[in-house]
């Protein structure tokens, strides 16, 4: 059996924490796509800790950890992540498995994915700059090398071959940053990572099911940044619904169960693109103030807006959501009035779903106000607690959307968890 927790926005709704939670119900925590441009942020200890590939179950000693195939890996990442989480006492190799067939970045992606990024001046998409994207090229181009390269004697030559590829694209970039750095540091961690397990992931993942092993594949990033169903270009470079989990981790779709998705109680986005909902007033600033928006990765300020259930109800759609996680709800606290975007307005009327190309038609998002509560609901420890306009903003979205919001997280801490 297999649940799944992934984002239903445009990535950074708390699932770091919300998988550390329901981590310890599960026997293995495996991550199913994406790279080192996601930040999943812990409290652990009292201390921020924020992972990039590691997934977040590594914090519970009998929890095994996998990243899957459908993860581009950076060893340097995974080398600076590893000595970050040993610093707590954790044995990492113990209880972290790495599939083979998990795609490398390479120093030269990072220099393509940077050269690509400057070539595109004021229509950018604001990547991160990590190298996802030309990994995933290399990947669907059948060029790409992978953790089981490794272990072949042959591997410096293998790498050499694609950094001679990819010096031709740099070269027609005009790209002359020296990487003679990025490439010392890649392969020193490439030493390190040969000592991890390395497995044969679909069978690793498959046996442990057969065995009743419980599975939770942890997502990156967010629904709308899906590269197919996401907001594109504006996207990232793989599939974070939960159809990428079969495909990221080798898995049957029958044997997916549970699918918890991931909102904050407002709405934010990092980088380029559209965002219907986006707040450029003191209201929007305040947002951001109080939920402390800033990218766990690159630290850029996060755009603030109010939730836009036309999106959210689009999410759980494509994903199959079964139960919804509402993060960061305290954030809200102050608020005299609450607004969601209940339909899209375009070319003066309105629509309840999600366009084809978002960022090529204006629009008037059509909202719903609702009574803000006046609590510190970030104290509140169960249900029954809650302030009556608070149950109404909930029970507002769970009727709008058609999946019920059975949890909602008060605060940072790994006990601000509120179930309903």
């Amino acid at each position: 059996m297999v649940d799944v927790i992934l984002g239903l926005q445009w990535g950074d709704e708390g699932k770091g924490k919300i998988v550390d939670y329901f981590a310890p119900h599960y026997d293995i925590i495996a991550r199913f796509q994406g790279g080192p441009n996601a930040g999943h942020t812990l409290y652990v200890n009292n201390q921020k800790v924020v992972l990039h590939q590691i997934p977040s179950g590594i914090f519970h000693q009998n929890t095994i950890n996998i990243i899957g195939n459908g993860v581009v890996l950076d060893p340097v990442t995974l080398k600076k992540e590893c000595e970050k989480v040993a610093s707590f006492g954790i044995d990492v190799k113990k209880n972290l498995f790495i599939s083979e067939r998990t795609n490398l970045i390479v120093p030269t992606h990072r220099a393509l994915d940077k050269a690509s990024e400057m070539q595109k001046g004021e229509s950018k998409i604001g990547s991160t700059l990590k190298g996802i994207g030309p990994a995933y090229m290399d990947k669907t181009g059948r060029n790409a090398l992978r953790v089981g390269d490794l272990l072949n004697k042959n591997f410096t030559t293998q790498y050499i071959k694609l950094r001679l590829k990819h010096q031709k694209l740099l070269d027609n970039f005009h790209f002359i940053e020296d990487i003679t750095a990025w490439e010392e540091e890649f392969f020193e961690a490439i030493e390190f990572l040969r000592s991890f397990n390395i497995v044969n992931g679909e069978y690793f993942v498959n046996n442990k099911i057969a065995e009743g092993k419980k599975v939770l594949a942890e997502g990156a990033q967010g629904s709308m940044l899906d590269i197919d169903f996401g907001t594109f270009p504006f996207v990232t470079s793989s599939n974070t619904i939960s159809a990428g989990v079969c495909t990221g981790l080798g898995v049957s779709p029958k044997q997916i169960n549970d699918v918890l998705g991931v909102t904050k109680a407002y709405c934010t986005r990092v980088g380029g693109g559209p965002f219907p909902t986006e707040l450029f007033d003191a209201t929007g600033e305040e947002l951001r103030k109080i939920g402390n928006e800033f990218g766990a990765t690159t630290g850029r300020p996060r755009r603030c807006g109010w939730i836009d259930l036309v999106a959210l109800k689009y999410a759980c759609m494509i994903n199959g959501v079964t139960k919804v996680v509402m993060t960061k709800a305290d954030v809200l606290d102050s608020f005299d009035t609450l607004n969601v975007c209940t339909a899209y307005g375009i070319n003066g009327e309105n629509y309840n779903e999600v366009p084809y190309q978002m960022d090529k038609v204006a629009i008037e998002p059509v909202y719903k106000a609702l009574a803000g509560w006046h609590t510190d609901s970030s104290i509140l420890k169960d249900a029954a607690s809650l302030p009556a306009n608070m149950s109404n903003y909930i029970a507002f979205i769970n009727q709008f959307i058609g999946a019920p919001v059975k949890y909602v997280s008060n605060g940072p801490g790994r006990e601000q968890i509120i179930s309903l």
